[in-house]
Parts: structure tokens; C-alpha cells; sequence
């Protein structure tokens, strides 16, 4: 088997039906919440029966599980009651994806404000995964905006990976965000590489806004600004990698199923 072969292709999918979404859409990997991502409540499993059966359905099902963490979770803030919370909660959804037996958890890397060290928001990420009991895998995941955002710009991210060496952390490459957020996608995972060593997670998504927008507006294959050759060749060398893909698509079924599919055949023409 080439690794390309081995990457597992899928999408965003509703957690309430998470296997019948997947079937629907012909998903190998699939990516949950648990819960509402804007709210501070701990995470809950939306499966109606609960966290042991969904993590049977998913093996049953031969899936590969992710979740994705709140969007509130922001650990590198300077404020103690946003990073607090922020911690404990990134905690107990860690936990909480351990319990579904998730291949990650992915978490944004947050932003600091302009009256803030800059250096503060990656110190504070080395604290909190310091004080992490990783029951789960965690990726943490590029983002499309903000002058001050930990993980939008490639020299964030290597201050980032610079300040959490010697930790097991992964990382989850969006697409949609590295354009927005200013990087080229053709040549954008040899460049993440060269910084974290690893790409876990490929979300895979066009670009509603363009090169450098700072918009995180994801569109459907085809249907954004990223050039379908250059959002090919990402797909292509971060298979390359053993990362799996989730989209994170619009449109209801048919449309992510077609994005799905876009992915397999670009990976199936490279074997």
C-alpha cells in the first residue's frame, strides 16, 4: 500500500448521525463536535445512545473519527479568564474524544492582541500543554485571520512549534486558511513540514476569499480562489505525508460527497 493509498478521505459531518452522514456522503474519516462550538459547556457526545456506542458504530462502520474543539478555546490569550477556561475545556474535550477512541482532536491556535508581547501567546501554549494530560491526540490548527493570531503566518507557526519542542503535538493544515492567510497552497505543506516535521489532518477546502484575504470562508472545489492544480498539488504532497482529509465544505450532501470524490481521484491518479 503507497501512502497515498493509506490517507482516508471524508468530511464535516452532523454528530447526532454521524454513520449515516458518512454513508451518505461515501466518508472514510469523519469530524465531529461535541456540542456547540461557540459555548463554554463541557463537550457531550450528540450520538443518541451515547459515547461507547458511537465509538462502536465508528469501528463498526471501519470510520476514522476526529473532533474538532470549540472555536472559543483560546489558550494563547494574555487574559486569565479566556485561557483559563480555555485549558480546562480543551482538557475535557480531549477526554472526551479519548472516550469515542477519536484519531485527534483539532484546536485553532488562538491570537493574542496588539497591546500584548507577541512572545506571550506562545509561552502560553507551552504552558498549556505542559499542564495537558493527553488522553487523545491534539493537532493544532492553522488559521485564516488576525494580525495577532499564534497560527496564521509560517513565522508564528515556527515561533509556535519552537516554543512547544519536545511535546507531541500534531498539526492540521487548512487550505482555506493558509490562503486566506496569506500562503501560497501549492508549495504551503513542504513549507509547514520544514517547520512542524508532520501534517496529521489536511482540511481540505477552497477559498471564498483570495490570496491573503484573512477570510475564512470555505467553498467547494472548483468553486473558490484557489486554483484547482494548486489545491491538487497540497492534496498530493500531504498524502505524500500520511494525512488524512476532512472537508469542510457548504452545500448539503451531494455537493460534499462530489468534494470527496474530487480528493480520491486527484490521490488516485499519483499511485
Amino acid at each position: 500500500m503507497t501512502k497515498t493509498q493509506g490517507s482516508r478521505v471524508g468530511c464535516t459531518v452532523d454528530p447526532a448521525d454521524p454513520i449515516g452522514a458518512a454513508a451518505e456522503r461515501g466518508a472514510e474519516a469523519i469530524q465531529i463536535l461535541l456540542g456547540d462550538p461557540q459555548s463554554w459547556n463541557k463537550p457531550v457526545t450528540l450520538y443518541p445512545d451515547g459515547a461507547e456506542a458511537l465509538k462502536q458504530a465508528v469501528k463498526d462502520a471501519e470510520l476514522t473519527l476526529y473532533v474538532h474543539a470549540a472555536y472559543v478555546i483560546n489558550v494563547a490569550s494574555a487574559n486569565n479568564r479566556l485561557r483559563i477556561p480555555s485549558r480546562k475545556l480543551l482538557q475535557q474535550t480531549l477526554d472526551a474524544a479519548a472516550e469515542l477512541g477519536a484519531a485527534g482532536v483539532v484546536v485553532h491556535g488562538g491570537h493574542t492582541t496588539k497591546n500584548d508581547d507577541p512572545e506571550l501567546g506562545f509561552d502560553n501554549w507551552r504552558k498549556a500543554v505542559a499542564g495537558l494530560e493527553f488522553s487523545c491526540p491534539m493537532f493544532i490548527e492553522n488559521t485564516a485571520g488576525g494580525d495577532h493570531a499564534v497560527a496564521r503566518r509560517l513565522e508564528s507557526i515556527a515561533r509556535l512549534w519552537d516554543a512547544l519542542d519536545g511535546y507531541d503535538v500534531g498539526f492540521c493544515l487548512d487550505t482555506c486558511h493558509a490562503f486566506a492567510g496569506g500562503e501560497p497552497v501549492e508549495t504551503v505543506v513542504e513549507k509547514v513540514l520544514a517547520i512542524t516535521g508532520r501534517i496529521d489532518l489536511m482540511h481540505a477546502n477552497d477559498s471564498q476569499g483570495g490570496l491573503d484575504s484573512g477570510r475564512d470562508r470555505h467553498a467547494n472545489f472548483g468553486e473558490g480562489a484557489i486554483a484547482p492544480a494548486d489545491l491538487a498539488a497540497a492534496v498530493l504532497a500531504a498524502a505524500a505525508v500520511g494525512a488524512d482529509f476532512v472537508c469542510e465544505t457548504p452545500g448539503a450532501a451531494t455537493a460534499q460527497a462530489a468534494d470527496i470524490s474530487w480528493i480520491r481521484e486527484r490521490l488516485a491518479k499519483a499511485e
